[in-house]
């Protein structure tokens, strides 16, 4: 087995349906690879699947390791492609050394700790007993973690393989919540001498909302609010507002419909102008590509959000908070605390619905974030909720697992790895309730652009991933 078996796995996988929810077809690849093999499989209620593969002759009494990766994916995709993550196969290039995803996510989160895992599972390698756990929509909300039963696997050491630097081991996590916000609105009719445009902020980087939160990168919803706001001293319309998508990726675009008379427009235009280079001047040397602009916009016969709401709803989303609320006072340069600015929706009539999401190692830290945005929300009369917390995972004073992956990073490449926590959730911290004495740690290869459009897998670190998932469950004792 090499990288090359697990890249071509991989391929295989991206061919297969398998957003959050829907994730139906991965599980049926799965149960059937088991069932090709004669190895043993099981799957819950929840979706999670479990194929095992007994301990090679000879290591019977070596400990059971469990290889563990979520099946489901972030499904992004530029504005105006074609692509129906329902039934279209990925479409990537490799390129100078990287396999990429140009207009869509690839879905290497997970994808790639899924392809490690069959790679391993249809080995002949020497090695005690492998547990494969596959659980499901973990990018939503580690529903499939959340609803593991006690005993649905058997091991007392653990690896993840969610991590995305290469030469990092994962030792701690952070926890989360989200928090949903909803105004409840009525209708004005458009006033009969108004026109209409769409005011937009496109081409952010985005990104993983844990991972990148402290990367300075631009939130296209937050922004876009912010631009509004500086217009509330002239009449002015909201017709649609629409931003952002996953509650775990920072908005990357965001856009709404407004309504107004000509020479109003043309006030707000130039405007408009001025805050793009407001914006160039604030992100510059982080987002290269970001546009901020207007667009012509044909009434379809819309009514507009009613002036109240309207106003409640943009200055709420000026006010909101996003990004790094609080660094880590006992580890150097990790985040401790952040919240996510995720979406901006009307799906329903009468409803804009805001996703938001709070992230931190300390439980405390976590549930006043979300507060903080409950606060600014219901300020602006919103209907605040929060759903989906899940618990972070604390380092552990004693774990040989951890010991015997540094030392073979050590071995395999002659330096020490990094050692540390990742302010992304993983679902060690759910596993740790489940399943008490649990030894863990998590590692990955190099992924960038995760849960945005232009998601890449850099290919020489995946040989060294491979290289050292191997040499750990070959030798581990």
């Amino acid at each position: 087995m090499n990288s090359e078996k697990v890249l071509s796995f991989f391929k295989e996988i991206t061919r297969i349906p398998r957003e959050s929810g829907h994730e139906e077809q991965i599980i049926a690849y799965l149960q059937k690879f088991a069932a090709d093999r004669n190895l043993s499989e099981k799957t819950d209620d929840a979706g999670n699947v479990l194929i095992v593969k007994e301990a090679a002759p000879g290591y019977e009494d070596v400990p059971a390791i469990v290889l563990q990766s979520h099946s489901d994916m972030v499904c992004e995709k530029n504005e105006g492609v074609e692509h129906d993550f329902a039934k279209d196969p990925i479409r990537y290039v490799i390129q100078d050394g990287w396999m990429i995803a140009p207009d869509t996510t690839l879905g290497a989160d997970c994808g790639i700790g899924i392809a490690a895992q069959l790679a391993i599972l249809d080995s002949d390698l020497p090695t005690g007993k492998i547990e494969c756990l596959f659980t499901t929509s973990e990018e939503t909300g580690l529903d499939g973690a959340m609803a593991l039963q006690p005993g649905f696997f058997e091991g007392k050491v653990l690896l993840n393989l969610d991590s995305e630097d290469e030469g990092e081991i994962f030792v701690g996590c952070a926890g989360g919540i989200d928090t949903t916000a909803e105004f409840h609105h009525g209708y004005d009719d458009v006033c009969e001498d108004f026109v209409m445009e769409e005011v937009y902020v496109k081409d952010a980087m985005g990104g993983h909302s844990g991972d990148d939160i402290n990367k300075g990168r631009a939130n296209a919803v937050q922004l876009l609010g912010r631009f509004l706001y500086t217009c509330n001293d002239l009449d002015w319309q909201l017709v649609r507002i629409d931003g952002g998508n996953k509650r775990n990726a920072i908005a990357r675009e965001a856009k709404a419909v407004i309504a107004a008379e000509a020479d109003t427009l043309d006030i707000i235009n130039e405007r408009l102008e001025d805050y793009y280079l407001q914006v160039k001047e604030e992100y510059g040397a982080v987002e290269k590509d970001i546009k901020v602009g207007c667009a012509e916009y044909v009434s379809q016969g819309e009514k507009a959000v009613d002036e109240m709401t309207a106003w409640n709803l943009v200055a709420a989303l000026c006010a909101s908070p996003h990004g790094v609320l609080a660094m880590s006072q006992e580890i150097e340069n990790f985040v401790e605390t952040s919240t996510n600015l995720a979406s901006v929706k009307m799906t329903e009539p009468g409803v804009i619905r805001i996703g938001s999401s709070q992230r931190s190692c300390v439980t405390a830290a976590r549930r006043a974030a979300a507060d903080k945005m409950e606060a600014c929300f219901v300020l602006a009369g919103a209907v605040v909720k929060h759903e989906g917390e899940y618990p972070g995972w604390a380092p552990a004073a004693v774990s040989p697992v951890r010991d015997a992956c540094v030392a073979s990073y050590k071995k395999l490449f002659g330096v020490e790895p990094k050692v540390k926590a990742i302010h992304a959730g993983l679902e060690c911290g759910l596993f740790t309730e489940k399943f008490p004495g649990l030894d863990m740690v998590s590692f990955g290869p190099t992924l960038r652009g995760v849960h945005a459009p232009g998601e890449r897998l850099d290919l020489a670190s995946l040989d060294k991933f491979t290289a050292l998932l191997l040499d750990v469950i070959t030798n581990y004792r």
